[in-house]
């Protein structure tokens, strides 16, 4: 079941993506890079069992920010791409001070809720400082070798840029979150354990975010906020 809905993720996730980016363009990019590091910190306080190893959730969204940063290189440019530094930056910025303020809320005398949110919150903060700090700098990394790819190979091979730059930055990627946010935490076996594993999951869903690239590449206007012009900034 786990694995069906792992595959099914991919699916909702990049589908959902394409679709911001068809409707708003740009913007919409932008605003999925928010959701999804808001989201993958809220998932990755899940630990679940899938392919016969433990994983903890998110890395399905998480990884999906790696597609927005090379739909907006490939579509907009490096500038563009670099600004998801910032966008994700100020959403993991804002989720972790507001939950700590929702959190700081003495609960109701009726309220059943309070134990599980602080579950979840009480460890925002720390995850939150690892997921900034790897993502400010592996996203920088994927940015950076996806363009030296592209000014080796020109227009050809957009799948080797798209898929060398994710799998390395991927590869980094998962090794510093994991350290940064479970160590101390699990053991340190499984702390090992989750570094491989995640890496596994976010190599699944690199190789399945090609297609999705190859179609963002496609479109050619935007339906609702106006025209794409697919120039490069």
């Amino acid at each position: 079941m786990n694995e069906a809905l792992f595959f099914a993720t991919i699916i909702f996730c990049f589908s959902f993506m394409l679709i911001a980016f068809k409707l708003f363009g740009k913007t919409g990019i932008y605003l999925w890079i928010a959701f999804a590091m808001i989201m993958a910190n809220i998932e990755a306080t899940k630990m679940v069992d899938m392919f016969g190893f433990s994983v903890t959730l998110g890395n399905v969204v998480y990884g999906s920010t790696f597609l927005a940063t090379d739909i907006l290189s490939e579509r907009y440019g490096k500038k563009a791409s670099q600004r998801t530094v910032i966008v994700g930056f100020f959403a993991l910025l804002l989720f972790t001070g507001a939950s700590q303020f929702a959190l700081a809320f003495m609960p109701n005398s009726e309220d059943f809720v309070n134990p599980a949110f602080s579950t979840i919150f009480n460890f925002a903060p720390r995850l939150a400082l690892a997921s900034i700090i790897t993502y400010i700098v592996m996203q920088l990394v994927d940015i950076w070798l996806y363009h030296f790819i592209w000014k080796i190979t020109g227009n050809r091979f957009l799948w080797l840029r798209n898929n060398v730059a994710t799998l390395t930055a991927q590869l980094l990627d998962s090794a510093c979150f994991t350290l940064l946010a479970f160590w101390g935490v699990f053991p340190n076996s499984l702390v090992i354990e989750l570094i491989f594993t995640t890496y596994l999951m976010k190599l699944i869903v690199a190789v399945f975010d090609t297609p999705f690239l190859y179609l963002a590449r496609s479109f050619k206007r935007v339906n609702v906020m106006g025209t794409d012009n697919c120039a490069n900034e």
